[in-house]
């Protein structure tokens, strides 16, 4: 997999590309700021983006304001974003044009090196993933305002959690030690519960789990 890398801090982007390198990945660039790293973008055409959030020259929103150019100028381009703290909004603005594709982490996931790169390659292959972080927030938000999320039961709120992290059926059933069967009639309730149409389609069915808890 071929990679550019956005990241303003030395030390955080060298760790990134020794890790990547040392995972069988090819960082062919890496760049300081959000115009270095759409410019080495459309040299490279790399198959993933990996860019900070927060960058020169304001620190602010640069690096969410280069993905999503990214993903309108390169649409095969895989993107995963990093953030320092939990922002709601950096979701929902990543994932409103193209949620195939996408993650959204926390820095802190990088020290969990093989879920970290695990978590790109399925970014890579067109997934959509969400840090456990971000998607707690937005649960315990709903379970305070949402009577429809209310209603779930402890374990429907774990799958609903899991579902909107952008996990398969397949992987919430072994995380959670469950039969594949007792995921699906859990996700089939959640749907119920919330009104939202059944999907096997993981990206989209994170849409529409995110649409509702962000709406």
């Amino acid at each position: 997999m071929r990679v550019v890398i956005g990241e303003d801090e030395t030390l955080l982007r060298q760790g990134l590309q020794l890790v990547l390198d040392h995972a069988g990945h090819d960082v062919v660039a890496a760049a300081e700021d959000a115009a270095g790293l759409l410019a080495l973008t459309d040299e490279h055409r790399p198959d993933l983006v990996v860019t900070d959030i927060r960058m020169p020259p304001r620190y602010a929103d640069e690096g969410l304001v280069a993905a999503m150019s990214i993903q309108r100028t390169h649409p095969e381009t895989a993107i995963v974003v990093l953030s320092q703290y939990v922002q709601r909004r950096y979701v929902t603005e990543l994932l409103a044009a193209r949620p195939a594709g996408i993650g959204y982490l926390l820095k802190q996931r990088i020290a969990d090196i093989d879920t970290f790169c695990a978590d790109l390659e399925r970014v890579r292959a067109g997934g959509t993933v969400l840090d456990p972080e971000v998607v707690a927030l937005l649960v315990a938000r709903a379970r305070r305002d949402d009577t429809d999320v209310q209603r779930l039961t402890a374990r429907q709120r774990e799958v609903l959690e899991l579902m909107a992290q952008g996990r398969s059926n397949s992987w919430i059933a072994r995380h959670l030690t469950l039969s594949e069967k007792a995921v699906v009639q859990h996700t089939s309730h959640i749907y119920d519960a919330l009104g939202l149409p059944p999907s096997d389609d993981d990206h989209r069915r994170v849409l529409a789990v995110l649409h509702h808890l962000t709406r």
